[in-house]
């Protein structure tokens, strides 16, 4: 079988430093990744070239990260019957609009839309090893350790409020 991986796509190169803490994710759970910019408006044709290609290249899952009218993900999904993860970025309106754009497909073609920002780029990582994750137990290993670590570290934290007290 060949190497998971996933296309992370942004609007435009000053997404890049949000679109960072997917890159972290990926790295962390050592999940092959790609990151390019695509415009759904100023490279239409190349976005769309793409998204239709994306199975054929081996991607199973692909992350679309853009703020303002945010089609991008829309856009994408269109064209591919891969699992779109939508991040919407601030842009304009502190993101409300890029939130609205990513969330609000219409019936028939599906976004999963993660939260705004920084917090969505981490989260569209860990949902996209998620999906990966259904058919690689490795994987599936390494997220319920990440579970465990989680927890351990808020018990700790709380561990050491309750000994102030």
């Amino acid at each position: 079988m060949a190497k998971q991986k996933v296309a992370v796509l942004v609007g435009s190169d000053s997404d890049l430093d949000v679109i960072r803490h997917t890159e972290s994710v990926f790295k962390t759970f050592q999940v092959p990744y790609e990151i390019h910019i695509f415009s759904a408006h100023r490279t239409p044709q190349k976005t769309l070239d793409f998204a239709q290609k994306a199975k054929d290249r081996g991607f199973q899952v692909i992350i679309a990260a853009a703020g303002m009218s945010a089609h991008l993900a829309g856009v994408v999904a269109a064209h591919t019957t891969l699992p779109v993860i939508g991040v919407p970025l601030e842009g304009k309106l502190e993101g409300l609009d890029a939130l609205l754009s990513t969330v609000q497909m219409p019936k028939g073609i599906p976004v999963a839309t993660v939260a705004l920002g920084k917090t969505g780029a981490h989260n569209a990582a860990l949902l996209a090893i998620e999906i990966l994750a259904l058919s690689n137990h490795a994987l599936d290993v390494k997220l319920k350790n990440h579970r465990k670590k989680m927890t351990k570290e808020v018990l700790e934290k709380d561990k050491r409020l309750q000994k102030r007290k």
